[in-house]
């Protein structure tokens, strides 16, 4: 093991030795610093050319802001201009620093409407956070070139003066030559540092200026959750209707003809034994009774009806069947999405059967309509009122299951009578 050892250690100082001073600084002029470098040469252009862009745009529009057309165009043309500039600043920042700007996300507020999209652009906070940017870049990349390319080129200069010195006067000991060299060394260590600066300070701006705020990101978040909830629900109701489905196709069939062969067999099976004609008779009842249960638990899940003739069918099925009179209206040119009416069809059947439970009402009224993009309904009662969300599970119920597809639940319920509950949902 002795060999292998000394070996292993041989080797170790074999690799620190063949490691120079050259090697522990060289880092210090990797591509790396040169990228930096090209990030502030090229920061120049691109912030004039974003200051001009700005600038003019902004008079040409205060100066003939008594045309109303031309600063309209002006400015919509202005906020285009920043999206671009912004981009190409994300681009170069990527292509130089490997440094990711998130991009700002874009909302669809607005449409096509000029005017809309000039006004929801004028009122985004990202907007003149961007316009700040590409204002601000021209002062951080002037400074900057200056700096940078002033450190690399005094280095250049200061080291041709000192060649030039000790080639024509071969003063190798003069103060002017000693000064010359320290300086071309000095400024040639220091670029590096002042390269890194600048960008380290560009980057800062960046990220606070061109980047999603925590508004922004929070919006996002938002706009996230609630997709991925209405894609749980949309889910949970396919679910519900799979299973409706199969319910229907298979157990509930498998019933009906349990429960007819027992009815067959009941009505003629006339000789046998008095015992064996009440065990036949029990089962029909019994299979009977759960084909009655099962049927109540598909409609439960989703009503058939619901999907094959629309909510209009569906609530009429439910007023028929209520033990009250029930008044049904519904005013809908358009069918809205299958699970908006899925959760209104929910709501009606709940609030049918609370009022039954609890309301001691003798008459009901349903109100369904559909106004743009909204889907209104009203159902009233007039029984005992003091209806509360927070006095039982049935309500707090309806709440959730409105509150799924971002709906509004409204409840007016005065002790003594009547109720009025209304809900809006969307219809997308």
């Amino acid at each position: 093991m002795e060999p292998d050892g000394c070996d292993l250690y041989r080797g170790r100082m074999t690799d620190t030795e063949a490691i120079t001073p050259w090697d522990r600084i060289r880092p210090h002029w990797s591509a790396r610093t040169w990228l930096r470098t090209v990030h502030v040469v090229t920061g120049v252009p691109l912030a004039l050319l974003a200051s001009l862009t700005i600038v003019g745009l902004a008079v040409l529009s205060v100066i003939f802001v008594w045309t109303v057309v031309v600063p309209v165009v002006a400015l919509l043309v202005l906020f285009q201009a920043v999206r671009v500039l912004t981009w190409l600043q994300r681009c170069r920042f990527s292509a130089f620093l490997d440094v990711d700007i998130p991009a700002v996300p874009r909302h669809s507020e607005g449409g096509r409407n000029p005017l809309k999209l000039l006004f929801h652009a004028a009122r985004t906070r990202s907007t003149w956070r961007q316009i700040g940017y590409h204002l601000l870049s021209s002062l951080i990349s002037g400074i900057g070139f200056v700096v940078v390319v002033g450190a690399w080129s005094g280095s250049l200069v200061a080291a041709a003066l000192a060649v030039r010195r000790w080639t024509l006067e071969g003063a190798w000991t003069s103060a002017t030559f000693a000064l010359l060299v320290l300086l071309s060394l000095v400024l040639f260590v220091a670029g590096p540092w002042v390269v890194s600066g600048v960008t380290a300070l560009d980057v800062i701006a960046a990220e606070a200026m061109l980047g999603p705020s925590l508004s922004d990101e929070l919006v996002l978040r938002v706009e996230t959750l609630r997709e991925s909830r209405a894609e749980v629900v949309d889910a949970a109701d396919t679910e519900r209707r799979r299973i409706e489905r199969d319910l229907h196709d298979g157990a509930q069939q498998r019933l009906v003809s349990l429960a007819m062969n027992l009815g067959m067999a009941r009505a003629t099976l006339t000789d046998i034994p008095d015992p064996a004609r009440e065990v036949i008779a029990q089962a029909h009842e019994e299979a009977k009774q759960a084909l009655k249960e099962l049927r109540d638990l598909v409609r439960g899940l989703h009503p058939a009806v619901l999907n094959d003739e629309g909510l209009d069918a569906a609530l009429s099925g439910l007023a028929a069947r209520a033990p009250f009179p029930v008044r049904l209206r519904v005013d809908m040119r358009e069918r809205a999405s299958p699970t908006i009416e899925a959760v209104a069809f929910f709501v009606v059947s709940e609030t049918l059967t609370n009022i039954a439970k609890h309301a001691r009402a003798s008459s009901a009224q349903v109100a369904v309509d559909r106004r743009g993009d909204l889907l209104h309904l009203t159902v009233f009662d007039d029984g005992r009122g003091g209806a509360d969300l927070d006095g039982g599970t049935g309500l707090r119920g309806l709440a959730q299951r409105v509150g799924s597809v971002d709906g509004v639940l409204r409840i007016d319920s005065p002790s003594g009578g009547p109720t009025t509950i209304r809900v809006e949902l969307p219809c997308e």
